[in-house]
């Protein structure tokens, strides 16, 4: 009889698939379009992309695969999509915290990034923030800043994805003098990195009131030329809608639209300030919305739509803004949780963006955001293989009655035990295989001495 059983598995193994690695856990939260839950799940993985997600025996039967990562105590997820921030200012964290935006941004952050931006501070301040990105399970961010190819090198060591904007501003910035002269940069930055397998390159003008309406415009034409996104900067606060409206009788919706500046793939960060007709516009264009409560909290922006946003089925994805100022740190678990509270309190409604919808915003609807719902997001067969593992063994994971309750609002990024980027792990066991932290946090404490320096 024994010698029968082991013939029935011999014979059952030689069907089986192959695949590079079989992870599985207590649950594996797919995100797919039934938003499955599978309790002893797992999932089968080969080179970058997902096999299968399913009950863990059925997975088993199915496949074979030289490495196993067996959780069974944990939440197996998409990996978390960062849908808005500035990593590399990570090296200015902390520097003028308490104070409106236009005075953190005149009197502090564009004299301290004058004084400091070079190649060297983005590649470090860059590792900074992925190295606290990833072991926190964010696998994709969607960074704005300076020398943005260098963001796109740290990004590619650590083995991070990213949607890589770099920024254009009406007035000399550290990597160039003119608006012309960074639409050339950027020229060279979406060619270099066109079809990489981890870096979506991008077009980002920093906002309609830093920015010429023929820059804008030039801004468009770019990204169109290139099949790239345009990252931008939309109705954060009341002084920009209310200037706008003086100046051009209409919302800084209405006149990027009559520019055309969302005549193509388009991703607006904050979208605070926006009414029925600005989310008509949107959701017309199909712009994606990068909502970050923490930042407009922080700043006293004010409280975004979101629970009309999501009503109207706009693609609003989650991002934690700069680590400067505007927020302190890269938690997207913590803007999950943030997110829903803010929507309760602010509708007085305690079912406004329940604990689901805010998952939901940090994975499949932030990928939805920034055009890729269909290569990241959730956990499907043919989608690309992002997925971190969450233990649940701590006390704050105990006791589990709903799981997604417990992601936003219980468990935190110090949860994250496992992440995986395009089917190669990064994280394991809560530390990071791909860059040396030891390294990266003794630069980053050289660099905020030179920081405090130049600052006195």
């Amino acid at each position: 009889m024994r010698l029968f059983c082991s013939f029935l598995l011999f014979i059952s193994a030689l069907g089986a698939e192959s695949a590079d690695w079989i992870w599985s856990g207590r649950y594996v939260v797919t995100m797919d379009p039934q938003r499955r839950v599978i309790e002893d799940g797992a999932i089968a993985i080969r080179g970058a992309q997902i096999l299968a997600a399913g009950p863990r025996a059925e997975i088993e039967r199915n496949y074979q695969a030289p490495r196993h990562l067996d959780r069974p105590d944990a939440i197996l997820a998409p990996g978390l999509i960062d849908t808005h921030t500035h990593a590399a200012m990570t090296l200015f964290r902390g520097i003028a915290d308490d104070v409106r935006l236009q005075d953190w941004l005149e009197h502090y952050i564009f004299p301290a990034e004058a004084r400091n931006v070079t190649p060297d501070f983005v590649r470090w301040g860059t590792r900074l923030g992925c190295l606290e990105m990833m072991l926190s399970g964010t696998t994709t961010f969607t960074d704005m800043y300076y020398f943005e190819e260098v963001v796109a090198e740290a990004a590619k060591e650590a083995g991070m994805r990213g949607v890589l904007g770099e920024t254009i501003i009406g007035f000399p910035s550290p990597d160039a003098k003119t608006p012309a002269d960074a639409l050339a940069y950027t020229d060279k930055f979406l060619t270099r990195f066109h079809d990489d397998p981890l870096i979506v390159p991008a077009v980002a003008p920093h906002a309609i009131y830093t920015n010429s309406d023929e820059t804008l415009k030039a801004c468009r034409a770019l990204a169109n030329r290139h099949s790239a996104p345009l990252l931008i900067h939309l109705s954060e606060t009341k002084t920009e809608n209310d200037e706008c409206r003086a100046k051009r009788k209409m919302s800084p919706t209405q006149a990027l639209d009559a520019l055309g500046v969302f005549n193509g793939r388009t991703v607006a960060a904050h979208a605070v300030w926006v009414d029925e007709a600005d989310m008509a516009i949107l959701k017309q264009r199909g712009v994606g919305i990068a909502h970050c409560p923490s930042s407009n909290m922080m700043l006293a922006s004010g409280v975004a739509p979101v629970t009309r946003m999501l009503a109207l089925d706009l693609a609003v994805g989650l991002g934690p803004d700069g680590p400067a100022g505007s927020n302190n740190d890269l938690n997207m678990f913590e803007e999950m949780d943030v997110a829903a509270k803010l929507q309760k309190v602010s509708t007085g409604d305690p079912r406004s963006l329940p604990a689901t919808a805010a998952v939901e915003m940090a994975t499949i609807r932030g990928a939805r955001a920034l055009g890729m719902e269909k290569q990241i997001g959730s956990l499907e067969p043919g989608k690309l293989a992002d997925v971190i593992s969450i233990r649940l063994d701590q006390p704050n994971a105990v006791p589990l009655y709903n799981v997604y309750s417990q992601m936003v609002y219980a468990l935190k990024g110090a949860d994250v035990e496992d992440v995986m980027v395009n089917g190669k792990l990064v994280v394991r066991d809560a530390k990071s295989l791909t860059l040396n932290a030891a390294q990266i946090l003794a630069k980053a404490r050289e660099y905020g001495e030179q920081v405090r320096k130049s600052l006195r």
